[in-house]
């Protein structure tokens, strides 16, 4: 039995995600790989079904895609993935590409050590999923290595900017990285990344970051 002036034990608290962010998650992925297509319309009844969960998180969790430009929502057809045209992806492209050149520069001037370091420790992370060809795990890495650069830049505008292209283009960045030739070429982009963030050369970091960005749409373009 306790004694009566025993200390209670430490609990560590309990950090709950909103269950339309799960929800979220789930579609989003779903979309990601292919299992809903551009231009399909979103099947509610049989999502909700499938989730197991009631419609007001998944509505949620549908405002929250449409928010990214993942989907479409428009009054009586209900949501539908987007379907991106040829020139809007390059457009994106192109100055997510300029984007993240400024932002390689910036992360490695402004950053200090431990910040780069644990980026680095990201790209290990993502070779590992490589390693093992786990290839959703490599990309949502893959996804947060690219924001952390932005982040790194201390720049919130350069940050917003980059995050709004970034999440309308997820599907389209996956698809790049669809059979094992330009998957290894990405690969060889990221490593060739992580050496400069080792050299601490923000320059060739940039040029790297923005090689590797215009290097998608090659990837692409034929399946667009």
């Amino acid at each position: 039995m306790r004694g009566n002036h025993e200390a209670p034990a430490v609990v560590a608290p309990i950090h709950k995600r909103s269950l339309h962010d799960q929800v979220a998650d789930q579609v989003r992925d779903l979309i990601i790989e292919g299992h809903l297509e551009p231009g399909e319309r979103i099947d509610e009844a049989a999502l909700v079904d499938r989730l197991g969960v009631s419609r007001t998180p998944f509505r949620e969790a549908l405002r929250t895609l449409a928010a990214e430009g993942l989907i479409d929502i428009r009054p009586s057809r209900g949501a539908h993935v987007r379907r991106l045209s040829p020139d809007e992806v390059l457009s994106m492209l192109e100055v997510l590409g300029e984007l993240e050149r400024l932002a390689g520069r910036l992360a490695i001037a402004r950053a200090d050590e431990a910040a780069l370091e644990k980026l680095l420790a990201l790209h290990e992370e993502m070779m590992e999923r490589y390693a093992v060809r786990e290839r959703l795990e490599y990309y949502k890495l893959n996804q947060r290595f690219h924001s952390r650069v932005a982040e790194l830049s201390a720049n919130s505008t350069l940050l917003e900017v980059q995050a709004n292209i970034q999440a309308r283009l997820k599907r389209i960045r996956f698809i790049g990285n669809r059979d094992e030739e330009k998957w290894a070429a990405a690969v060889a982009d990221h490593e060739r990344m992580a050496e400069a963030i080792r050299g601490r050369d923000g320059s060739a970091l940039g040029e790297l970051l923005h090689t590797h960005l215009m290097a998608t749409w090659e990837r692409v373009r034929e399946t667009l």
